[in-house]
Protein backbone atom coordinates (compact mmCIF):
# COMPACT_ATOMS: atom_id res chain seq x y z
CA UNK A 1 0.00 0.00 0.00
CA UNK A 2 1.39 3.51 -1.03
CA UNK A 3 -0.01 6.38 1.37
CA UNK A 4 1.22 8.50 -0.49
CA UNK A 5 -0.84 7.51 -3.20
CA UNK A 6 -3.97 8.76 -1.18
CA UNK A 7 -5.79 11.55 -2.14
CA UNK A 8 -4.42 14.51 -0.44
CA UNK A 9 -6.16 16.15 2.42
CA UNK A 10 -6.19 19.53 3.39
CA UNK A 11 -6.18 21.68 6.85
CA UNK A 12 -9.49 21.62 8.21
CA UNK A 13 -10.68 18.87 5.69
CA UNK A 14 -13.40 16.60 7.38
CA UNK A 15 -11.23 13.72 6.31
CA UNK A 16 -8.18 15.13 8.12
CA UNK A 17 -9.36 13.34 11.60
CA UNK A 18 -9.63 9.89 9.68
CA UNK A 19 -6.80 10.21 7.85
CA UNK A 20 -4.56 10.57 10.99
CA UNK A 21 -6.21 7.48 12.62
CA UNK A 22 -6.22 5.76 9.02
CA UNK A 23 -2.34 6.58 8.80
CA UNK A 24 -1.57 5.20 12.16
CA UNK A 25 -3.13 1.94 11.06
CA UNK A 26 -1.51 1.75 7.49
CA UNK A 27 2.26 2.14 9.26
CA UNK A 28 1.57 -0.28 11.73
CA UNK A 29 1.35 -2.68 8.68
CA UNK A 30 4.00 -1.30 6.90
CA UNK A 31 6.45 -1.00 9.98
CA UNK A 32 7.84 -4.72 9.43
CA UNK A 33 9.70 -3.71 5.80
CA UNK A 34 10.44 0.17 6.48
CA UNK A 35 13.99 0.88 6.12
CA UNK A 36 15.91 3.19 8.13
CA UNK A 37 17.56 5.65 5.89
CA UNK A 38 21.31 5.89 6.95
CA UNK A 39 23.76 8.70 6.12
CA UNK A 40 23.09 12.41 7.36
CA UNK A 41 23.28 14.73 3.93
CA UNK A 42 22.90 18.38 4.92
CA UNK A 43 20.92 21.00 2.76
CA UNK A 44 23.50 23.34 1.70
CA UNK A 45 23.28 26.74 3.32
CA UNK A 46 25.09 30.20 3.79
CA UNK A 47 24.81 29.36 7.12
CA UNK A 48 27.17 26.97 8.94
CA UNK A 49 25.44 24.84 11.74
CA UNK A 50 26.97 21.64 13.48
CA UNK A 51 26.34 18.28 11.94
CA UNK A 52 24.70 15.90 14.33
CA UNK A 53 26.18 12.80 13.58
CA UNK A 54 23.74 9.63 12.75
CA UNK A 55 20.81 9.34 11.09
CA UNK A 56 17.06 11.43 11.87
CA UNK A 57 15.08 7.70 12.14
CA UNK A 58 17.95 6.80 14.50
CA UNK A 59 17.56 9.59 16.72
CA UNK A 60 13.54 9.48 16.79
CA UNK A 61 12.13 8.80 20.12
CA UNK A 62 10.83 4.57 20.08
CA UNK A 63 7.16 4.28 20.19
CA UNK A 64 7.70 2.95 23.44
CA UNK A 65 8.99 6.19 25.18
CA UNK A 66 5.58 8.13 24.28
CA UNK A 67 3.32 8.54 27.21
CA UNK A 68 1.34 5.23 27.86
CA UNK A 69 -2.17 6.47 26.49
CA UNK A 70 -0.93 7.48 23.13
CA UNK A 71 0.21 3.93 21.76
CA UNK A 72 2.54 5.15 18.96
CA UNK A 73 4.27 4.40 15.19
CA UNK A 74 6.91 5.35 13.37
CA UNK A 75 5.63 6.74 9.92
CA UNK A 76 7.29 5.64 6.38
CA UNK A 77 9.19 8.07 4.49
CA UNK A 78 6.11 9.53 2.26
CA UNK A 79 3.49 9.36 5.31
CA UNK A 80 6.09 11.28 7.49
CA UNK A 81 6.66 13.98 5.12
CA UNK A 82 2.59 14.06 4.54
CA UNK A 83 1.91 14.38 8.20
CA UNK A 84 5.44 17.01 8.63
CA UNK A 85 3.09 18.91 6.49
CA UNK A 86 0.21 19.33 7.82
CA UNK A 87 1.24 20.12 11.26
CA UNK A 88 2.10 24.04 10.61
CA UNK A 89 -1.81 24.35 9.59
CA UNK A 90 -0.54 25.25 5.57
CA UNK A 91 0.17 21.82 4.04
CA UNK A 92 2.27 20.91 0.58
CA UNK A 93 1.05 22.80 -2.22
CA UNK A 94 -0.72 25.52 -0.73
CA UNK A 95 -1.28 29.62 -1.09
CA UNK A 96 -0.58 31.76 1.81
CA UNK A 97 -1.94 35.20 2.16
CA UNK A 98 0.60 36.95 2.68
CA UNK A 99 3.03 35.23 0.70
CA UNK A 100 5.84 36.34 3.06
CA UNK A 101 4.01 33.72 5.38
CA UNK A 102 4.64 30.59 3.65
CA UNK A 103 6.88 28.05 5.84
CA UNK A 104 10.38 27.43 4.31
CA UNK A 105 10.52 24.25 2.35
CA UNK A 106 12.99 21.41 2.82
CA UNK A 107 15.64 21.36 0.24
CA UNK A 108 15.12 18.70 -2.09
CA UNK A 109 17.61 15.68 -1.72
CA UNK A 110 17.96 16.14 1.57
CA UNK A 111 17.34 13.51 4.60
CA UNK A 112 13.73 12.93 4.82
CA UNK A 113 12.35 14.10 8.20
CA UNK A 114 11.32 11.02 10.67
CA UNK A 115 8.21 11.35 12.41
CA UNK A 116 6.35 8.99 15.21
CA UNK A 117 2.91 9.74 15.92
CA UNK A 118 0.84 9.06 19.21
CA UNK A 119 -2.80 8.47 19.30
CA UNK A 120 -5.01 8.77 22.06
CA UNK A 121 -8.40 7.08 20.87
CA UNK A 122 -10.39 8.28 23.75
CA UNK A 123 -9.73 12.12 22.89
CA UNK A 124 -8.93 11.38 19.68
CA UNK A 125 -6.05 13.71 19.71
CA UNK A 126 -2.10 12.79 18.19
CA UNK A 127 1.23 13.31 19.60
CA UNK A 128 3.54 14.17 16.77
CA UNK A 129 7.13 13.97 16.77
CA UNK A 130 9.71 15.16 14.21
CA UNK A 131 13.02 15.46 13.28
CA UNK A 132 14.21 17.25 10.89
CA UNK A 133 17.45 18.49 9.54
CA UNK A 134 17.42 22.44 9.11
CA UNK A 135 20.23 25.20 8.41
CA UNK A 136 17.31 27.95 9.42
CA UNK A 137 18.31 29.37 13.26
CA UNK A 138 15.12 29.36 15.01
CA UNK A 139 15.39 33.11 15.68
CA UNK A 140 14.42 33.40 12.21
CA UNK A 141 11.87 30.73 12.76
CA UNK A 142 10.32 33.03 15.77
CA UNK A 143 10.65 36.56 13.81
CA UNK A 144 8.51 35.15 11.14
CA UNK A 145 6.07 33.87 12.82
CA UNK A 146 5.64 36.79 14.99
CA UNK A 147 4.82 38.71 12.02
CA UNK A 148 2.46 36.18 10.74
CA UNK A 149 -0.41 35.78 13.62
CA UNK A 150 -2.53 35.47 11.19
CA UNK A 151 -2.78 34.17 8.04
CA UNK A 152 -5.28 32.34 5.04
CA UNK A 153 -4.90 29.72 3.07
CA UNK A 154 -5.83 28.47 0.17
CA UNK A 155 -5.61 24.46 -0.85
CA UNK A 156 -7.37 22.69 -3.42
CA UNK A 157 -10.35 25.14 -3.84
CA UNK A 158 -10.60 24.84 0.03
CA UNK A 159 -9.29 27.86 2.49
CA UNK A 160 -8.38 28.03 6.07
CA UNK A 161 -7.75 30.75 8.40
CA UNK A 162 -4.80 29.95 10.81
CA UNK A 163 -4.05 31.84 13.50
CA UNK A 164 -0.20 31.41 15.65
CA UNK A 165 0.36 32.74 19.32
CA UNK A 166 3.90 32.41 20.59
CA UNK A 167 4.14 31.34 23.98
CA UNK A 168 6.22 33.57 26.68
CA UNK A 169 8.28 30.93 27.48
CA UNK A 170 10.17 28.26 25.64
CA UNK A 171 11.13 24.76 26.23
CA UNK A 172 14.76 24.02 27.39
CA UNK A 173 17.30 21.39 26.57
CA UNK A 174 18.12 22.98 23.08
CA UNK A 175 20.21 25.54 21.51
CA UNK A 176 17.22 27.47 21.12
CA UNK A 177 13.80 26.74 21.06
CA UNK A 178 9.90 28.34 20.95
CA UNK A 179 6.47 27.17 22.00
CA UNK A 180 3.58 27.85 20.55
CA UNK A 181 -0.36 27.85 20.10
CA UNK A 182 -2.26 27.35 16.50
CA UNK A 183 -5.70 26.87 15.57
CA UNK A 184 -6.57 26.30 12.12
CA UNK A 185 -9.71 27.54 11.29
CA UNK A 186 -12.02 26.09 7.89
CA UNK A 187 -14.09 28.43 5.60
CA UNK A 188 -16.24 25.64 5.48
CA UNK A 189 -17.79 23.22 7.97
CA UNK A 190 -18.67 23.35 12.02
CA UNK A 191 -16.75 23.98 15.15
CA UNK A 192 -15.59 20.15 15.02
CA UNK A 193 -13.72 20.79 12.57
CA UNK A 194 -11.18 23.01 14.32
CA UNK A 195 -7.75 21.99 14.61
CA UNK A 196 -5.65 23.42 17.74
CA UNK A 197 -1.89 22.79 18.48
CA UNK A 198 0.54 22.68 21.03
CA UNK A 199 4.13 23.15 19.56
CA UNK A 200 7.28 23.10 20.93
CA UNK A 201 10.06 23.52 18.53
CA UNK A 202 14.06 23.63 19.11
CA UNK A 203 17.69 23.01 17.37
CA UNK A 204 20.44 21.25 18.30
CA UNK A 205 23.04 21.40 15.59
CA UNK A 206 21.64 20.98 11.97
CA UNK A 207 18.51 19.21 13.38
CA UNK A 208 15.20 20.61 14.13
CA UNK A 209 12.67 19.01 17.11
CA UNK A 210 9.44 19.61 16.42
CA UNK A 211 6.28 18.18 19.15
CA UNK A 212 2.72 18.77 18.33
CA UNK A 213 -0.43 17.52 20.35
CA UNK A 214 -3.12 18.61 18.02
CA UNK A 215 -7.21 17.86 18.78
CA UNK A 216 -10.19 18.50 17.26
CA UNK A 217 -12.70 20.82 18.20
CA UNK A 218 -13.29 21.83 21.80
CA UNK A 219 -10.32 19.54 22.75
CA UNK A 220 -7.40 20.90 24.46
CA UNK A 221 -4.11 19.62 23.49
CA UNK A 222 -2.17 17.94 26.04
CA UNK A 223 0.81 20.36 27.07
CA UNK A 224 1.97 17.83 29.31
CA UNK A 225 2.86 15.51 27.09
CA UNK A 226 4.22 17.88 24.25
CA UNK A 227 6.67 18.44 27.35
CA UNK A 228 7.60 15.21 28.05
CA UNK A 229 8.49 14.11 24.48
CA UNK A 230 10.20 17.07 23.90
CA UNK A 231 12.59 16.42 27.20
CA UNK A 232 13.20 12.62 25.58
CA UNK A 233 13.87 13.89 21.85
CA UNK A 234 16.12 16.71 22.74
CA UNK A 235 18.08 14.17 25.50
CA UNK A 236 18.45 11.69 22.18
CA UNK A 237 19.59 14.18 20.39
CA UNK A 238 22.03 15.77 22.12
CA UNK A 239 23.39 12.52 23.43
CA UNK A 240 24.08 11.06 19.96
Amino acid sequence: MNVAQATPIRAGDPGLRRWWLGLVAVSFALTGCAQSVSGTPVAESAVSVRQIDGSLAELLPAPSQFPARYPAVVLPAQAATAAAADLDGVGAGATVTPAKCTPVEAEPGGEPAAVAVGTDDASRATLTVELSRSAEPVSSLRDRLGECGLIQVRRAGAGSTVTTALDRTAPTGTDDAIALRRTVVPEVGGAGLTQTMQTSIGQIGDVRITVTSMTFGAGQPDTAAVDEMFATTAAAVRGS
